[in-house]
């Protein structure tokens, strides 16, 4: 019988390692292909800077990074490499979790499952915080088991080294000492452990792990835990937040939350049984799961919402199988073996398709495919692709503009700057961001760093060239920031755009040949390259037009002016526009004061659809400024219906 056993497990355990194999595959590729995402490169720039911790974490994010770095410090690979290695792992991790607990029958499933959750079979493609927290996560849980039912010295002390680990993760690891205070607390059984010195020695060790954090805080009054515990929510409850359920069952794929649903209820039969293994684990998921579905509704939703409750389904996982096979039993009696056998499969099958749709998703961003336009554009593409074409760029602006071997570059965002030192750009490299690195948590590191306002005025009296990724900026926040830009120079000039994916991603690039100190700059005349704004008051957006259409708004641009508009329709000229009609309105409600063409900004010009196909086109104008600089503005889908 033990025989048969093994021999109809072995497909199974030959399907579970082809399955890691093929995703440790596709995570290679794609990290190959990938540009690194913003965090990632954050990670990177830390790990060349090395410290105990930083504005945002504790040091293992980066140290891992580092490590991988080492082998190639501009490999997108190489980066990601040790996070590869340990997502994969996982499956390994939940086995050995649950060997002592369930047996090896069910722990081989719940290995198996741990790939049917999306967000867990995705795990390690990014160099992010999330894949060692889980790593060590598992581990301390497993190691704690051990010794609470053994009481030997070896698993406590393991316990601790990989709680002190997980400390050195992130804050977030913090939920996992608490899971186990409260177990050792709530359940009866588990509370004769506090007499026990082996449980304050686990402790003692464990605590090692707050030495990062706690000397960030001390030597920077308090930064870091000031972003994590007042900035970095709303603190307001938004009711979307209650949504918070809803999105999970979404991004765990619904059957499988379902069945989570079913496996806490099993879990707390066991415990009422005092069966010590399902307390310890329930205690682990409901510590996470609660927490982050109380702070849904008043902290910033795609924190909460998207990955962070994903500690709390891995202890679940422990007792799903048993969970399926329940629901297999209640299936049979009622419909037959072949129905359950059916229903029962599609709950992992189409977690399983969700965890290699993840993938394929973001595959379709790398390359542009045309698969992009199902899964969504605006996913990763201007985010991870891109900045290869925008490094070339770059370094050809350098070349044509005859700036120094060595220049001064500067960012409006962090992770602009961060791209740049990862490329290898030679230069002195800043960024006077504030929203992003804000938002973030990562200003009082560029701070630190001397990567923002106080190292780039070191650089005075020298050319400079400023970079904004406008596609990623409002045009009020594009404003401030070239209003930001001018008070660094006597006189900012506009040189090129760079548009990417059918200008999903936008980089504008200016010069100076005197950068200054903004505190000590003495105010002039000299124009401020500021992008022009503009409104198309007709046709209205989705309009169904016929015969001749008069296209009519109005258009500005402080200190340039704007000289001319031209009328785009599906990409091509049909009309130049008069410019100059009187406008005073506008120039009241916009509060222009600085454009030479004050208060004359309206236009107006005349197209004949009739000279066009029926159907949808678009329509665009083409801003020309007072520097002769074109800019596209305000694409908008009408609808054409000629008799």
């Amino acid at each position: 019988m033990h025989l048969t056993s093994e021999k109809r497990r072995r497909p199974l355990e030959l399907l579970l390692l082809c399955l890691i194999l093929s995703l440790i595959t596709i995570k290679i590729f794609l990290s190959l292909k990938l540009d690194l995402y913003s965090d990632e490169v954050f990670y990177w720039q830390a790990s060349s800077l090395p410290a105990i911790a930083y504005s945002d974490l504790p040091f293992i994010t980066a140290f891992l990074v580092g490590i991988g770095s080492s082998l190639d410090s501009h490999s997108t690979l190489a980066v990601r490499a040790f996070f590869i290695l340990i997502g994969s792992s996982i499956p390994f991790l939940v086995y050995w979790l649950a060997l002592p607990i369930t047996g090896s029958k069910e722990a081989f499933q719940s290995a198996f499952l741990s790939l049917c959750l999306p967000l867990l079979g995705f795990l390690g493609l990014l160099a992010v915080p999330d894949v060692p927290l889980i790593f060590f996560g598992i581990l301390s849980i497993g190691f704690f088991e051990r010794a609470l039912r053994t009481n030997l010295i070896r698993f406590w002390l393991a316990t601790g080294i990989f709680v002190a680990l997980g400390l050195s993760t992130h804050y977030r690891f913090l939920l996992y000492p608490t899971s186990a205070f409260l177990l050792l607390t709530i359940f009866s059984p588990a509370r004769k452990q506090w007499k026990n010195p082996r449980l304050w020695l686990c402790m003692a060790i464990g605590s090692i792990g707050l030495i990062p954090v706690l000397w960030f805080n001390f030597s920077y009054s308090f930064a870091s835990a000031a972003f994590y515990f007042v900035d970095r929510h709303p603190w307001e409850f938004d009711r979307t937040g209650l949504l918070h359920i809803f999105e999970q069952a979404l991004i765990s794929s619904p059957p499988m939350y379902f069945l989570f649903f079913s496996t806490i209820f099993l879990m707390i039969r066991k415990v009422k049984k005092h069966f010590l293994p399902a307390a310890l684990l329930l205690s682990f998921s409901l510590t996470n799961l609660i927490i982050y579905a109380v702070l849904a509704p008043w902290s910033d939703s795609d924190s909460t919402t998207l990955h962070w409750p994903l500690s709390g389904y891995v202890p679940l996982l422990i007792f799903l199988p048993e969970s399926l096979r329940i629901l297999y039993t209640w299936i049979s009696k009622r419909k037959g073996n072949n129905t359950a056998i059916f229903l029962v499969g599609i709950i992992p099958s189409i977690g399983l398709c969700g965890t290699f749709g993840i993938l394929l998703s973001i595959g379709s961003q790398a390359f542009q495919t045309p698969l992009q336009k199902i899964f969504g554009e605006e996913i990763l593409s201007t985010k991870m692709a891109g900045w290869k074409q925008f490094i070339e760029h770059t370094e050809q602006i350098i070349v044509e503009e005859n700036l120094n071997s060595f220049p001064t570059i500067v960012t409006d965002n962090y992770y602009t700057a961060a791209q740049l030192e990862f490329a290898g750009v030679e230069g002195d490299i800043y960024t006077i961001d504030k929203s992003k690195a804000l938002r973030d948590g990562r200003l009082r590191q560029y701070q630190i760093w001397d990567k923002h306002q106080k190292g780039l005025i070191q650089h005075t009296q020298k050319p400079a060239l400023f970079i904004t990724e406008d596609s990623a900026l409002s045009m009020s926040e594009k404003h401030r920031v070239i209003e930001e830009i001018c008070r660094y120079s006597d006189e900012l000039s506009f040189l090129s755009e760079l548009a990417l994916f059918g200008r999903a991603k936008i980089f504008s690039y200016y010069s100076t040949t005197n950068l200054l100190d903004p505190q000590q700059k003495i105010p002039n005349s000299a124009p401020c390259p500021l992008p022009p704004k503009a409104w198309i008051d007709t046709p209205q957006e989705d309009a169904i037009l016929s015969g001749k259409v008069t296209v009519a708004g109005w258009a500005y641009n402080e200190d340039l002016g704007i000289s001319s508009i031209e009328i785009i329709l599906d990409g091509r000229v049909v009309a130049k526009a008069n410019y100059g009609i009187s406008r005073g309105d506008v120039a009241s409600a916009m509060n222009v004061r600085r454009d030479p063409n004050t208060p004359n900004f309206g236009f107006e010009a005349e197209i004949d659809t009739t000279q066009l196909e029926n159907g949808d086109h678009w329509l665009e104008l083409m801003l020309i400024n007072g520097q002769g600089n074109s800019l596209p503005y305000g694409k908008r889908l009408l609808k054409i219906e000629n008799p």
